[in-house]
């Protein structure tokens, strides 16, 4: 005896996902936003889904697929918008999700390169460093590299790094520095601000700083920071909503005691009068 199959003239929620592709969470969120009307439920007081619900979710995942927002699919079955509006917003959030896709490939091209952590740093920081050996930048250094680039932007860290490659290629700079980080990490806070050795350090410091800033000049460092600057000027400008530098540095915990803070304050005085003639 033959016996014909006839299909169910409702559905649950868990069939109706099924065969859409989709969740029961998910469609029970279309309900809630208004893009699915509530279907009229059995006598079990759960949703039934008939022919025109379920070609209304095959749509709707269709769109999905496609990546139109829910906002906008519910806006054009309620006729409140265009397809053509709907596409330009789709358009444009396709390419700026092209756009980081192609930033993150990049990214990764450099983190092969230069390896990690040097190739997680913007690639006009990174590409500065490719003629080192491996292992001739110092972790700390690159953690300094990375706050500088958060607080001043990457050119900033354009900047930073020259001293970074003189401190790597000059021995006998490197061996100072070190001497200066070790006689400033001894400023605790058991050093009154105002101790004369707090003077001294920072004359020491600011001499330093000179001496750094002429084997710089005498490596053509700073040439190359000027060709940066005028590739940076001549790039079109992003507004990625980043916060000012000021705002950046009050957000950034630091260890530092008020006499070694003191010493850094008086270092920058006295190498910014020194750059403009004053000292």
């Amino acid at each position: 005896m033959h016996r014909s199959f006839t299909p169910p003239r409702q559905v649950k929620i868990g069939d109706a996902a099924a065969f859409a592709g989709t969740t029961p969470r998910a469609i029970r969120h279309y309900h809630e936003i208004g893009l699915m009307p509530e279907p009229e439920r059995g006598a079990d007081g759960r949703r039934r889904y008939g022919y025109d619900d379920m070609i209304r979710l095959l749509w709707i995942r269709k769109m999905a697929d496609v990546g139109i927002s829910l906002d906008d699919m519910r806006a054009a079955y309620d006729e409140a918008g265009s397809i053509e509006e709907t596409l330009d917003r789709l358009d444009e959030a396709l390419a700026a999700q092209e756009a980081v896709i192609q930033r993150q490939r990049a990214a990764a091209r450099r983190l092969r390169e230069a390896g990690s952590p040097l190739g997680l740093l913007s690639a006009v920081v990174t590409d500065r460093f490719r003629d080192l050996p491996p292992g001739a930048v110092r972790q700390s250094d690159l953690d300094a590299l990375l706050v500088t680039e958060r607080l001043f932007g990457s050119l900033g860290a354009v900047v930073q790094a020259s001293s970074v490659i003189v401190l790597a290629t000059h021995p006998e700079l490197r061996a100072a520095e070190d001497r200066l980080d070790a006689a400033e990490a001894a400023l605790d806070d058991t050093v009154d601000p105002d101790d004369p050795r707090v003077e001294e350090l920072a004359e020491q410091r600011c001499a330093h700083m000179k001496a750094v800033e002429q084997a710089i000049e005498a490596a053509g460092l700073d040439e190359v920071e000027e060709k940066l600057y005028e590739l940076d000027e001549a790039a079109p400008k992003e507004d990625e909503g980043q916060m000012t530098a000021l705002e950046g540095i009050g957000k950034m915990p630091s260890d530092f005691s008020p006499a070694r803070t003191r010493c850094m304050e008086l270092a920058a005085e006295r190498y910014g009068r020194s750059l403009s003639g004053d000292d």
